[in-house]
């Protein structure tokens, strides 16, 4: 299964600055616990699918899980060896771009050593540093 949205109203799109700090979703909304990015950058649908799976495995059906990323805009790229120009290429994968500060995952439902070890397991899973955050908590 994977993520992607239902239907776009255009399936290429132009790139998207990853510079400055998460403004929106910066703060726990739903969770007590969170797993907040440190960098700029990308992710994937694929890794989005991985956390997902792992959390699933991990928590049993005991706890709650909240996924706040999600990849809508389209990543092109062209085929190895093809020479510049001629347009954008073709569609590879969906992705989210993630400023830093931005609360990627939440839990709720657990206690906190084991929701540490669970979000210890997903940052192996993705492409950036991050950090495990609790409620009134910075």
């Amino acid at each position: 299964m994977a993520l992607m949205p239902s239907r776009v109203k255009y399936r290429k799109l132009q790139k998207i600055s990853l510079r400055g700090v998460a403004t929106r979703g910066a703060s726990l909304s739903f969770g007590e616990y969170g797993l907040k990015s440190l960098n700029n950058g990308w992710i994937k649908n694929t890794q989005i699918e991985a956390v997902r799976v792992v959390l699933a495995r991990q928590l049993h059906k005991g706890g709650k899980l909240w996924i706040r990323v999600f990849p809508d805009i389209s990543v092109t790229k062209k085929p190895a060896e093809v020479r510049m120009g001629k347009g954008m290429g073709d569609l590879d994968h969906w992705g989210c771009a993630v400023k830093r500060g931005k609360i990627m995952f939440e839990l709720g439902g657990v206690p906190e050593e084991y929701a540490r070890l669970c979000f210890r397991m997903v940052a192996y899973k993705l492409p950036f540093k991050t950090k495990f955050v609790t409620r009134g908590h910075k």
